[in-house]
């Protein structure tokens, strides 16, 4: 994806969630990796402490991740949060091309959502 391409459509899933939960800012990576942890995790739950929140975005890496084959989805435990097991070595490098990555399957998991506005 080009940078340009990848700006616009980065930019337009931002929108989507700003309008979709109603908030005043567009959210960042990390608040989008939040959501899609929660929506992975499939409960309806209105606090998480500290170390769920950072449970839910490592969540969603490595679903996000899984679609490239470095992860596989593993079960979940007895309290109903999934789990993912690690395949292949993740080898990219330096925060810019692994945020560019990360935007880019952000990007591809929220296309379908596009579709049903």
């Amino acid at each position: 994806m080009k940078d340009w391409q990848l700006d616009f459509e980065w930019l337009r899933v931002r929108h989507f969630l700003k309008k979709k939960f109603r908030k005043t800012e567009l959210p960042d990576l990390n608040a989008v990796l939040f959501l899609i942890g929660v929506q992975e995790l499939g409960k309806l739950q209105t606090k998480f402490t500290k170390e769920e929140k950072q449970d839910l975005m490592h969540i969603a890496v490595c679903r996000l991740l899984s679609e490239d084959g470095y992860y596989e989805f593993d079960g979940m435990d007895t309290a109903g949060w999934p789990h993912w097991k690690p395949i292949k070595t993740f080898n990219l490098k330096g925060v810019k091309p692994q945020s560019k990555y990360l935007k880019e399957k952000v990007i591809h998991y929220f296309t379908p959502f596009f579709e049903e506005e």
